[in-house]
């Protein structure tokens, strides 16, 4: 486990801050979907609603659930529809715990604006964090492309939490694989 220069304790408690920071002021936020406490089964199996702001834009949405927990996001991304395709809008809806939506709120700091091609790496390597067990990454350039994505690495000891972390950055890989779809029709 790198500590980036700080003791087990040290690190421990930025994990904290940073998590409770992001969780309460979530960047990347708008209420756009159905309550999803109350949504409809067209959600549950998998149909999604896509909507754009720029007519440049194609978008996708991707709806995500952990029957586990309870939380549950809604990810909605509009890629440009020049090559090379990039996130113009990302933003989310939904709710959940702590980790879930500071994972949501970090995912859009570090992805918006980016290729796919480099959002979809950030996400395999957020991806790796998470399936570390606390190590982190073997790489330290990795680790710093992860930005303050990097603060899960403690949330990555345990297995629910986990799950937790990586609910919207499975929504942003669906969104994004439905918005490419969309986009050669």
């Amino acid at each position: 486990m790198n500590d980036f220069g700080m003791g087990g304790d040290d690190f421990e408690q930025m994990y904290q801050e940073v998590i409770l920071e992001a969780s309460k002021h979530p960047h990347g936020r708008e209420h756009f979907a159905v309550d999803l406490a109350q949504e409809t089964a067209g959600a549950q199996t998998g149909e999604t609603v896509v909507r754009a702001s720029h007519e440049y834009c194609t978008p996708g949405e991707s709806h995500q659930f952990n029957p586990t927990c309870g939380d549950e996001a809604t990810i909605h991304v509009e890629i440009s529809d020049s090559e090379p395709h990039a996130i113009e809008r990302l933003v989310w809806d939904g709710h959940g715990c702590s980790i879930s939506q500071a994972s949501l709120s970090i995912m859009v700091d570090l992805v918006e604006g980016k290729t796919v091609d480099d959002a979809m790496e950030l996400e395999q390597l957020f991806h790796r964090l998470m399936e570390s067990r606390g190590k982190g990454l073997d790489n330290e350039d990795d680790e710093e492309r992860l930005e303050d994505a990097i603060v899960f690495q403690g949330a990555s000891k345990y297995p629910m939490r986990i799950k937790c972390a990586l609910l919207g950055w499975e929504g942003l890989k669906d969104a994004v694989a439905r918005a490419l779809v969309a986009n050669k029709s």
